[in-house]
């Protein structure tokens, strides 16, 4: 049974840096409220109110590290099998340009169906040999298809590459095929099966309310005037649209090179994406290695999968088995110059909440203090960057597992 409790953030968990992303407003209110305590707070920094069980209720039951010994087992297999060099295909010989009519080329098939970037194109795009290295269609439905299966593979931008191969490797494992990483023709009849006939991309319609935001003109790197803000928004629409359909914002325009996301009534090419994580999540297991997140039902199946950052070299992320201890949503941030001194800034000070926040809009609180599980700024980064210890996925994936997770599940770190 949840009780309230007091959960406090720690900059320990961000990366610093320059980039700004985004996340769905629909999916998050921004008229979250600051919390007024009279408890004790071990740092100087403001509490956030969440749903979270007992920080001293943290221990694992022999049945828990059981299923933990499993799970690492499957994992362990599953890095022997998968082909990390693999090309997925051949090298391309082009790059895929951004118009409508543009087509996808390898250098060893040049028999291969070719297809274009067009809605019917991007639906209609058919798996082949030796597809190669490249931005092609069949990768851009491919994403959307793994996406839906639960496989996460970040950004969805129709690049081949390591996000794309840990993708496919997890969908594999879920669904009983040899975990290779490899796009393979029974991978591809798989999803396709998965997918059912719900098209990979559709038409969108951006309404007033995509247009009004709220947004802000820009977010300044310095936290002193970030917490003058009244909220980290989105300050573009392309922002706001690439998280709300998973899509990188720059693969976002390529799809749409007429369009001026300035109007309502424009209709631009989407992707055609859902969240519904299985309710039954039993196990987290942070792979630092593998740079990916894994999610184990109480059978012991794999059921889910995202990339992520999982802190770095000089600042590693723990090591052991924690319990998640609470959610927070849209939570103000609260900067400690204790902890990390950013910029100037001496005295501690409070961020608000939004998808261009230091923690993304979500934060899902572990029993080792200061360390969660939360959203970023910049989702095209992920896996492919450092974190101060925490673990970062997109915001979209970050609300995803926000939504199933319960106050209890047990994470692990695996090296």
């Amino acid at each position: 049974m949840f009780v309230r409790s007091i959960l406090a953030l720690s900059l320990s968990c961000i990366l610093s840096g320059t980039a700004f992303a985004a996340s769905n407003t629909a999916e998050q209110s921004l008229n979250p409220k600051k919390v007024a305590t009279t408890a004790p707070v071990e740092d100087p920094i403001d509490p956030l109110a969440v749903d979270s069980i007992s920080t001293s209720d943290v221990q694992i039951s022999q049945q828990e590290q059981k299923d933990l010994n499993k799970a690492a087992d499957t994992l362990q297999n599953l890095e022997k099998t998968e082909d990390k060099t693999a090309d997925i295909g051949s090298k391309a010989t082009t790059t895929p340009s951004t118009s409508s009519t543009s087509t996808a080329t390898t250098t060893s098939n040049t028999s291969a169906p070719k297809a274009s970037w067009t809605l019917d194109g991007l639906n209609n795009a058919e798996w082949y040999e030796n597809i190669g290295k490249g931005q092609f269609p069949v990768y851009a439905r491919a994403h959307v298809m793994l996406n839906n299966a639960h496989a996460s593979p970040g950004a969805i931008d129709g690049s081949s590459g390591m996000n794309t191969l840990k993708a496919i490797a997890s969908f594999q494992q879920m669904n009983g095929l040899k975990a290779t990483g490899v796009l393979t023709k029974e991978t591809w009849d798989t999803l396709v099966e998965k997918q059912g006939n719900k098209p990979a991309f559709v038409e969108y319609t951006i309404t007033d309310a995509d247009l009004q935001g709220p947004y802000a003109a820009s977010i300044p790197r310095d936290y002193a005037l970030q917490s003058k803000m009244k909220g980290l928004y989105y300050t573009r629409v392309t922002e706001m649209l690439g998280e709300k359909f998973h899509m990188d914002e720059d693969f976002l325009k390529k799809l749409n090179p007429k369009a001026t996301f300035k109007k309502a009534g424009e209709k631009i090419i989407v992707t055609n994406i859902r969240n519904d994580l299985p309710e039954n999540i039993h196990l987290i297991v942070a792979h630092k290695g593998a740079k990916q997140l894994y999610l184990f039902n109480s059978q012991n199946q794999m059921v889910g999968s995202f990339p992520a950052t999982i802190g770095s070299s000089d600042t590693p992320s723990p090591t052991g088995t924690y319990k998640v201890t609470g959610v927070a949503k849209n939570p103000w941030y609260s900067y400690s110059p204790s902890n990390f001194l950013q910029g100037n800034n001496t005295k501690p000070l409070s961020l608000p909440p939004g998808p261009n926040a230091p923690v993304g809009n979500i934060w899902i609180g572990l029993s080792k203090k200061s360390f969660g599980i939360h959203g970023t700024p910049n989702p095209s980064a992920i896996s492919k960057t450092a974190s101060h210890g925490c673990i970062r996925l997109t915001n979209w994936d970050a609300n995803d597992l926000g939504k199933k997770v319960k106050s209890g599940v047990t994470v692990k770190f695996l090296e």
